[in-house]
């Protein structure tokens, strides 16, 4: 299961990504349409702002936008950046490697190479879900359900 924290950086990101070239949202916007608890919004916008997905502005007209086409950001690199690892298993992680304490063989392990296969199918579905994706199914589920 996703944080709560992955859940309302990707909520925030759709939000933004709405909005995408129009400019910066204040955070108490976001944070009030979106029902994200302001405080814990404020640090997962920095966090999305120093992995250089966002960008923010101070002053009167400030706030964060999306500095990164809609198209570019995807569920695995938020994923990561938030809950870390995508891998049920730290030997198959791509960034977070470690050996397992009971491994007498990786080369050989079949629980292994069963677990990578999950772990890249899961990384190959996260990376195809974009921010645009995500958008562009809102915007059908949306003219769905009115029409």
């Amino acid at each position: 299961m996703i944080s709560k924290k992955s859940k309302y950086a990707i909520n925030a990101l759709v939000h933004l990504g709405r909005k995408y070239g129009e400019g910066p949202t204040l955070i108490s916007t976001i944070a009030e349409e979106e029902s994200i608890p302001q405080k814990f919004l404020e640090a997962i916008l920095l966090e999305l702002k120093n992995d250089g997905i966002l960008g923010s502005k101070k002053g009167k007209g400030g706030g964060y936008y999306l500095r990164k086409d809609p198209e570019t950001v995807n569920l695995a690199q938020v994923l990561r950046l938030f809950d870390g690892a995508i891998a049920l298993l730290p030997c198959v992680t791509f960034k977070f490697y470690e050996c397992c304490e009971e491994c007498k063989d990786e080369e050989t392990c079949s629980i292994r190479e069963a677990f990578l296969k999950v772990r890249n199918e899961t990384v190959k579905i996260f990376k195809g879900q974009t921010l645009k994706g995500l958008l562009d199914r809102e915007k059908k589920l949306i003219a769905k359900k009115k029409g």
